[in-house]
C-alpha cells in the first residue's frame, strides 16, 4: 500500500488518532481545575439528573460501583458534589450538585468550548455541523449512549 492510499483511506484509524489525542488535550485543560475527564462527565450529567442515585449513575454510565464511589468521594471532599438521604428509599443517596459544583461545571464548559474551537478550527461551521451530524450516527449505529462516555465502563476493573 502507498502512502497515497494510506492518506486517503482509514476513516477508522483516523477517528482513533483524533479521538486519542482530543481526549488527551481535554485532560491536560481539565487538569488546570484539577480535575478528570470521569470528573467532568459525572457532574455534567449530575446537572442534567439531579438527584439520581448512585446506583443508576453507575448503572447509566456503566462504571464498577466502587469506582464511582471513589470518584464520588473526592468530589464530595471538594465540596463539588453532595449525597442527601433519598426520601423514598432510605437505603439510597441521592447525587446533588453543590454551588461550588455548579460554578466549577460553568468552568468546565468555558474550558469545553475553547477545547472544541481549537481542536474544530480548521473546520467551517456548516463543516462541524456536518461532522456531528455524521459522528452521531455512527455512534448510534454502535450502540453508544448519547453523552456517556465509554472509558467510564473500563474504570476500576482489572485487567
Amino acid at each position: 500500500m502507498n502512502d497515497k492510499n494510506t492518506e486517503k483511506g482509514q476513516p477508522a484509524f483516523l477517528l482513533a488518532q483524533i479521538g486519542a489525542h482530543a481526549a488527551s488535550l481535554f485532560g491536560e485543560r481539565l487538569s488546570a481545575l484539577e480535575l478528570t475527564p470521569p470528573d467532568a462527565g459525572i457532574l455534567r450529567l449530575l446537572r442534567v439528573a439531579a438527584g439520581i442515585s448512585q446506583q443508576d449513575l453507575s448503572t447509566r454510565l456503566q462504571i464498577h460501583p466502587s469506582r464511582l464511589v471513589a470518584i464520588l468521594d473526592n468530589l464530595e471532599n471538594r465540596k463539588l458534589v453532595e449525597r442527601k438521604q433519598n426520601p423514598n428509599d432510605r437505603r439510597l443517596y441521592s447525587l446533588h450538585l453543590t454551588k461550588n459544583g455548579g460554578e466549577i461545571l460553568e468552568r468546565i464548559g468555558r474550558v469545553a468550548r475553547e477545547h472544541q474551537d481549537a481542536l474544530l478550527a480548521a473546520l467551517s461551521t456548516e463543516e462541524r455541523e456536518q461532522l456531528t451530524g455524521l459522528l452521531h450516527r455512527i455512534a448510534d449505529q454502535q450502540g453508544l449512549a448519547r453523552g456517556v462516555h465509554p472509558g467510564y465502563q473500563r474504570l476500576g476493573k482489572t485487567k
